[in-house]
């Protein structure tokens, strides 16, 4: 995922309005963080590129909260790559993951190149909501 064209505070307004989220200056300034850069960020990274210029003083607590909000709503995926590092995913259609265990970089992976088959039946009066594979793999040491 790379850089896209800016995504205003306006388009965040409104986007969070589409998800019935009260669009607060603070969850205006994350989305629009969040889906201008189309990039997998922690919420340490968030809350670091938030409070970069001073501009938008933040807390850390407000940035967490935020992207639970988001990710509960939709707006984001909440993309657990290992119990340690949890990465939020502004492409919210059905996609899968390549995680380097070495670079802690997400990479994503086309739903349509991968096919998942022999799944057993669901329990009784579960509906089957999605699959979501991520393949952790290692850097080769002279990278």
């Amino acid at each position: 995922m790379g850089m896209t064209a800016m995504f205003s505070d306006k388009d965040a307004s409104s986007l969070l309005r589409q998800h019935d989220i009260n669009p607060t200056p603070q969850r205006i300034r994350i989305t629009a963080l969040l889906k201008s850069k189309c990039v997998h960020m922690s919420a340490e990274d968030v809350y670091l590129a938030i409070n970069r210029k001073g501009k938008y003083l933040v807390s850390k607590a407000t940035v967490y909260n935020t992207l639970g909000l988001l990710s509960q709503h939709g707006v984001v995926r909440e993309v657990i790559a290992d119990p340690g590092k949890v990465f939020y995913d502004p492409n919210t259609e059905p996609h899968h993951h390549f995680f380097d265990v070495t670079t802690g970089e997400l990479v994503d992976i086309d739903a349509s190149r991968v096919r998942v088959t022999g799944l057993p039946a669901l329990p009784p009066g579960a509906t089957f909501e999605g699959v979501e594979i991520i393949v952790r793999l290692r850097s080769p040491k002279d990278k």
